[in-house]
């Protein structure tokens, strides 16, 4: 705002030049000259003087008003000023599953929230189908999952690559698969359950024709809530599909991974990072890809095969 204003309503805040000017961290005389320069501009008197300090003329309480009204204003658009230049540089728009959510994605956004307080964080959990839709839209600028075969090909999208992720089979304790090491045939003979996304179903019909994802259908439960999953494999003897990634998140939640037999192959699954070519030089989203990069090796990925 006008910095004579400003000077103006400290005077009048303070009832005196020489508290105003102590205030102002200017000298009296320089304050008294720039508050008559102000009058003359007027034309009228801003002030009655006394000896006991100025109180506001009729035209100085009009004037005040107004000024009060215009700090605020420029204050609020200083304000939304900094938070849209905040927002454009440390805003996050992101897609993940759970198991990056769990282990990352929370733990980092919180401390970004923490660091820039005013910016939006955008988040979408665990749909697949709905991070690419979003990606390819614009409202978020990357997200974490598996490999999605056709829509790799896509020029307008990259996937980097972070490594392969197991599955992993979940029980109550006391479960009678925990006896011994199991073979997949053994494990798949008791109902299963697994969180997935109605549109990840979708996708594993259509995503690649060739290796379609099987291992999403014939389960007896099925849910896009993994709180939902917990409950009924903690409640009943499903058994719980989910990646390896999600190991200490279950165990906390009282689940117990089943052993596997040593000759037994393993399911995998290329995880990465899905980011628009537009946006992928784009600072914020560069130290995003390289903060999840230098974290990978904590999210137990196996090499890429």
């Amino acid at each position: 705002m006008d910095r004579t204003l400003e000077q103006f309503l400290e005077v009048a805040d303070a009832g005196s030049f020489a508290a105003a000017s102590s205030k102002l961290l200017i000298s009296q005389p320089a304050l008294t000259y720039n508050i008559k320069k102000l009058e003359e501009k007027m034309k009228v008197k801003l002030f009655k003087r006394s000896s006991r300090g100025v109180r506001l003329t009729t035209y100085g309480e009009t004037l005040y008003k107004s000024a009060h009204l215009m700090r605020r204003i420029y204050a609020n658009a200083i304000d939304n000023i900094d938070q849209l230049r905040e927002e454009r540089e440390h805003g996050i728009s992101i897609g993940t599953g759970y198991s990056t959510w769990t282990q990352f994605f929370k733990d980092y956004l919180i401390k970004h929230h923490q660091a820039f307080p005013k910016v939006s964080i955008n988040v979408s959990v665990g749909n697949m189908m709905a991070c690419m839709d979003h990606l390819l839209a614009g409202d978020i600028s990357l997200f974490v999952g598996h490999i999605i075969p056709d829509f790799n090909k896509r020029s307008e999208v990259e996937f980097i690559p972070l490594g392969m992720a197991a599955d992993a089979y979940y029980v109550r304790p006391e479960h009678p698969l925990l006896a011994e090491p199991r073979h997949r045939e053994e494990i798949t003979q008791w109902p299963t359950c697994i969180a997935v996304q109605p549109e990840d179903r979708q996708l594993g019909q259509r995503a690649d024709a060739n290796e379609p994802r099987s291992d999403w259908f014939g389960h007896t439960f099925m849910s896009n809530s993994m709180t939902a999953c917990v409950d009924m494999v903690l409640e009943t003897d499903m058994v719980l599909v989910h990646s390896t990634q999600l190991n200490s998140f279950l165990s906390s939640k009282g689940l117990v991974q089943v052993e596997m037999a040593p000759d037994e192959e393993i399911p995998r699954w290329l995880m990465g990072i899905y980011v628009l070519l537009e946006r992928k030089s784009d600072p914020r989203i560069v130290e995003v890809i390289e903060a999840i990069q230098a974290f990978a090796p904590n999210f137990g990925f196996e090499p890429e095969e």
